[in-house]
């Protein structure tokens, strides 16, 4: 007889970067394990120095990491955790990404630009990532950007769920807040059995990068709208976007997005809009200075758990949502 047959058992450990450490301590207690210690700090000109406190040799390993503000920073230490778990011989690494960042820059516009997100997926990659777990990408087709696994949730349930428990059905109206988000609104509206409303956008062709009139494409008087999207950064097209339909005779808008970036001007504008109820999921903190009480955030802390353990069984993340979108 040749070679050696081992009876070890598959080893599951859960890492989290420094940018959003509350979402991780919430997955770990969904999975009933412990975030494995880590030292992680910066040295004076800004490098990041990483080192794991327990051996992860042979385990499956789960990082999270969502990219909030300083981004750059907070991708290039989740860079480092990769490389760092490559080097000390993990099994797998699979990389948890609630907020993939530079998604939004998935294609060329014009000459000269660089596709960032592809740019994103090939750092991942490079620095040893296995499969990539994320949710709510900007846009579907950044998942083929990556060379290996990408299991995309979504908060699709989550959200409609609050929302479904929240308004009457038959007084409800779900709004795009332009072209470009109308196939999100139409799976919002198909689960909630809601018709769909769209705000478009038309410009002046005399002025640059202004929008001059917000025309509503549906019936919106008398109705609760809900406007919809994947991210929110500065408010301007949401607020804007309400704006138009309190125009146009809504009774009451509710703003739900997955991602709360809420930058710039985003808590003055969310502060001074009137729209009853911002809805957002926990993939990203929300900023300190955006604390309103019209604030609602909704953990994705289970259905990222229930994701993990199903990579790790070689289960079925679609599963997950089978019939929900």
């Amino acid at each position: 007889m040749t070679g050696i047959k081992t009876t070890g058992e598959k080893k599951l450990m859960l890492f989290s970067g420094r940018a959003h450490p509350e979402l991780a301590k919430e997955v770990a207690a969904q999975l009933g394990v412990g975030l494995v210690p880590t030292k992680a700090l910066d040295f004076a000109n800004g490098e990041i120095y990483v080192r794991f406190e327990e051996s992860v040799r042979g385990a499956d390993c789960f990082l999270m990491q969502s990219h909030t503000a300083p981004i750059n920073k907070w991708i290039m230490e989740q860079l480092i955790m990769i490389d760092a778990l490559k080097r000390a011989s993990a099994r797998s690494i699979s990389v948890i990404i609630p907020f993939y960042g530079y998604a939004r820059q998935d294609k060329k516009h014009r000459g000269r630009e660089p596709i960032s997100a592809r740019l994103m997926a090939d750092l991942l990659k490079t620095s040893g990532a296995d499969r990539i777990i994320t949710m709510d990408l900007h846009a579907d087709q950044v998942q083929g950007y990556f060379d290996g696994p990408v299991d995309h949730l979504f908060a699709l349930p989550v959200l409609t769920d609050y929302i479904a428990s929240r308004v009457n059905r038959e007084m409800l109206t779900v709004v795009s807040p332009d072209a470009g988000r109308v196939r999100v609104a139409d799976r919002w509206a198909d689960r909630l059995a809601a018709p769909l409303a769209i705000v478009h956008k038309r410009r002046d062709p005399n002025v640059a990068n202004q929008v001059t009139v917000h025309e509503v494409v549906g019936d919106v008087r008398g109705r609760v709208c809900v406007l919809v999207d994947d991210m929110i950064d500065t408010g301007g097209t949401i607020c804007a976007a309400a704006e138009a339909l309190f125009a146009n005779g809504a009774e009451d808008v509710i703003v739900a997005a997955t991602h709360g970036v809420l930058s710039g001007p985003a808590a003055d504008r969310l502060k001074n809009s009137q729209v009853s109820e911002f809805i957002f999921t926990n993939s990203l903190p929300t900023p300190s200075q955006v604390a309103l009480d019209k604030i609602t955030v909704l953990s994705m802390a289970p259905t990222i758990a229930r994701a993990v353990r199903e990579v790790f069984e070689d289960g079925s993340v679609t599963s997950l949502f089978e019939g929900d979108a």
